[in-house]
C-alpha cells in the first residue's frame, strides 16, 4: 500500500489558506485534510463549507474533510456540493452510520468513518465493507499537537487485520501526534494515510517532513489462512 500524506489544515495559517495548501501540495501531499468542529463533538469551532468551497477553486487536491460534528447527517450534502472528495464522519455522533456511508456514496464522495481513542473496532465491524476508509484518531479530537497516544497501534493492527479477512479494500487512516516517529510505528500497524498537522505546517523544509513522515516502504506480511 502506498502511503498518502494528508496535511492537517488545522495546524495551517488561517490567513493565508490557499497559500498554505499549495505549499503542502507542491511539497508532495497528496491529500489536505479538513478539519470540520462544530464546537458541540468537539469543543473547538473551526470551518464549514463554505471555507471549503472557497478553497476548491484555488487546489486540485484531494479534500479529505473530517466531520467533527453532531448529527452529521445533516452536513453531508453541503460539503459534497462544496467539492469534498472524501467525507468522513465519527460513529460516535451517528445514530444510522449505515444510511450516512450511502448518503456520501450517493453524493459521488468516497465515505470514512472515525473512531475516538476510546471507541472499540466493534463499532464499525458491519461497516467496513462499506467504507472506503476508516480514520483511527491517535488523540481526542479537538485540539492540533497532541501527544499521540501509543496503545491505539494494537487497534490499528487489529483493524488492518480485520480488513484482510474480510478480503476488502478499505484504507486506514490515522490523525494525532504523527510525525517521523510515530509514521513508521502506525505505518508499521498497518495504516496507510497519515494526517499531520504540526510535523508539516511547523516545519522550517515542508517538503523534508513530507519526506520523513512518509518514511520508507513497509512490507506487510500477509497471512493466508488455508481452508
Amino acid at each position: 500500500m502506498k502511503t498518502i500524506i494528508a496535511p492537517s489544515i488545522l495546524s495551517a495559517d488561517f490567513a493565508h489558506l490557499a497559500e498554505e495548501l499549495k505549499k503542502v501540495t507542491d511539497a508532495g501531499a497528496e491529500y489536505i485534510h479538513i478539519d470540520v468542529m462544530d464546537g458541540s463533538f468537539v469543543p473547538e469551532i473551526t470551518i464549514g463549507a463554505p471555507v471549503v468551497k472557497s478553497l476548491r477553486k484555488t487546489s486540485q487536491a484531494v479534500f479529505d474533510v473530517h466531520l467533527m460534528v453532531e448529527h452529521p447527517e445533516t452536513q453531508i450534502k453541503s460539503f459534497a456540493d462544496a467539492g469534498a472528495d472524501i467525507i468522513t464522519f465519527h460513529v460516535e455522533a451517528a445514530k444510522h452510520p449505515h444510511r450516512i456511508i450511502q448518503q456520501i456514496h450517493e453524493l459521488g464522495c468516497k465515505a470514512g468513518v472515525a473512531l475516538n481513542p476510546g471507541t472499540s473496532l466493534s463499532m464499525v465491524e458491519e461497516l467496513v465493507e462499506d467504507s472506503d476508509m476508516i480514520l483511527i484518531m491517535t488523540v481526542n479530537p479537538g485540539y492540533a499537537g497532541q501527544k499521540f497516544i501509543d496503545s491505539m497501534l494494537g487497534k490499528i493492527h487489529m483493524l488492518y487485520h480485520m480488513i484482510e479477512e474480510m478480503e476488502t479494500e478499505c484504507d486506514i487512516q490515522v490523525d494525532g501526534g504523527i510525525n517521523a516517529e510515530t509514521s513508521v510505528l502506525v505505518r508499521e500497524a498497518g495504516a496507510n494515510i497519515l494526517v499531520a498537522g504540526s510535523a508539516i505546517f511547523g516545519a522550517a523544509d515542508v517538503a523534508q517532513a513530507i519526506k520523513d513522515i512518509r518514511g520508507k516502504e513497509i512490507h506487510h506480511h500477509h497471512h493466508h489462512h488455508e481452508d
